[in-house]
């Protein structure tokens, strides 16, 4: 995640720290605020800090019942019509007193910007885009929180202001709303070098449609039930920008896929399975975290979900390509934050991905082994990782929690192409146990891999850390289907040569 300045202000005027970049002319990026950058509304921290300043001396009433009906259905004519009504409420008090709540509320607005729009702050910048707020929220409240951005521009509704500093009761220029909103970014970009074009506008409201609609890359963020039919009708992509790209959310619930079927992750709804879980504990709460197991089964990826649903959290499994690639449960996998990863490339995009999802306080799961191990390798007590989760913990300095898996081979062994769900009579038992962070020095990633795996090897039963001689049934539910490999390589086929 990117570091955020507060700049200062002389005078009530703007101070940049940066200096012009002619290549920043030609486009840009155009933000709402609520409900787009942010989760929800601005208005309980503003309201909240025009009081502290003295502003205001009271709450308005009825303020949070708008505020969580704002949150829930988005925009509505009535609201915004009392927002228009706000400027002429304001009248007879200080400029400069608005001014201080807004300098007051940004740090904590800075913090409820919603975590992937900084990638995208990010990757508008390294295109060369201005990046604009455009917002119907006073310009004198919200221009603090737009220079603690780092935004190269502000358009939002202007109180007149009297002689003696003090509002007086008009708006000057349009009401940055629906239709007045696209007026100030046309007289902006004109003013600017800017090709509306070539720029993008990002936006939960139906009534920023006018907007969207004026750019060459609308996109619509959070979108509220209107909005929604719109950006269907119209084909404009549609972002959650509380969640990694890609990650499907159920319109108007706004609720993740994942979260949904977190609801089917329990072991009533697995018969053929019995599960023993503990220390889930020690899942963190919130924030960013590595969540390491071993692999034994394609059921592995149905009892890490079983214990994360126990966490209330979602996870974004990193998997392989043939998963992804799969017809039908690949783009569900994807819709539910999978990330796709093909070995066969080399590629670090899987990397980028992941740390992205932890910098957005996401949690990922990985299996180090890459594979579920065949034939003798199955049975070896020391397990081998790749170097992926250890180079993920040294980029994003997450937590590493340790997963213990075992049973899930007899759930689902590798031989079989299904699970045996019909062993509902007597059904294996399924243990998990997840560990305390792993300490890693960061220093060498052989090492931190080595680590990694003794954790997930100390969380497993004692006989799995002991040498085992394995009968040749216990073997042959090692292979895949049609297996025709060489047995006697299969200890070395993974997790091989990392570099």
């Amino acid at each position: 995640m990117v570091a955020h300045r507060m700049v200062t202000y002389d005078s009530g005027e703007r101070r940049r720290e940066a200096s012009y970049d002619p290549r920043m002319s030609g486009a840009a990026a155009f933000f709402d605020l609520d409900r787009t950058l942010l989760a929800g509304a601005s208005g309980t921290v503003y309201s909240a800090a025009m009081r502290e300043s003295g502003f205001v001396s009271r709450s308005l009433p009825g303020e949070n019942l708008l505020y969580g009906l704002f949150n829930r259905i988005g925009e509505t004519l009535p609201s915004m019509a009392l927002a228009r009504q706000a400027a002429a409420v304001a009248a007879g008090r200080s400029r400069d007193k608005m001014r201080a709540a807004g300098l007051a509320a940004a740090p904590g607005l800075v913090a409820l910007v919603q975590p992937f729009a900084w990638p995208l702050f990010d990757e508008h910048r390294a295109a060369g885009r201005k990046l604009v707020m455009a917002t119907t929220t006073p310009f004198d409240l919200v221009e603090p929180l737009a220079d603690a951005l780092g935004f190269d521009g502000v358009l939002a509704t202007r109180y007149g202001v009297g002689a003696d500093g003090s509002f007086d009761g008009t708006i000057i220029g349009p009401f940055v709303w629906a239709t007045g909103k696209l007026a100030a970014v046309r007289t902006w970009a004109a003013e600017n070098g800017v090709d509306l074009d070539e720029s993008y506008a990002y936006s939960d409201s139906v009534f920023d449609s006018p907007l969207l609609g004026a750019v060459g890359h609308p996109v619509a963020v959070n979108p509220d039930p209107a909005m929604i039919v719109m950006a269907t009708l119209r084909r404009w992509p549609i972002v959650n920008l509380d969640a990694p790209p890609g990650v499907v959310k159920i319109p108007v619930l706004n609720i993740e896929l994942q979260r949904l079927a977190a609801q089917f992750a329990r072991p009533a709804f697995m018969p053929y399975a019995r599960f023993d879980i503990s220390g889930v504990e020690n899942i963190p709460a919130d924030g960013p975290a590595i969540i390491v197991g071993n692999h034994r089964s394609y059921f592995d990826v149905a009892a890490m979900s079983v214990t994360m649903a126990r966490s209330g959290r979602a996870v974004r499994f990193l998997g392989k390509k043939e998963v992804f690639d799969a017809p039908v449960i690949g783009p569900i996998a994807t819709a539910m934050g999978g990330i796709r990863v093909d070995r066969a490339t080399g590629s670090s995009e899987p990397l980028a991905a992941a740390a992205d999802a932890l910098a957005g306080g996401e949690l990922v799961a990985i299996m180090p082994q890459g594979t579920i191990p065949r034939g003798p390798a199955f049975f070896d007590p020391v397990l081998k990782g790749r170097w992926g989760a250890a180079r993920l913990a040294q980029l994003s300095e997450a937590p590493v929690i340790p997963v213990g898996l075992w049973g899930t081979e007899k759930v689902w062994p590798r031989s079989s192409r299904l699970p045996n769900v019909l062993n509902v009579a007597n059904p294996p038992t399924v243990t998990v146990r997840v560990g305390t962070p792993v300490k890693l020095a960061h220093r060498s990633l052989k090492a931190d891999t080595d680590k990694i795996m003794r954790a997930i090897t100390r969380l497993l039963p004692a006989k799995a850390r002991r040498p085992y001689t394995p009968t040749a049934e216990e073997l042959a539910a090692t292979y895949p289907p049609g297996y025709k490999g060489r047995p006697d390589a299969e200890r070395d086929r993974r997790p091989g040569t990392d570099s």
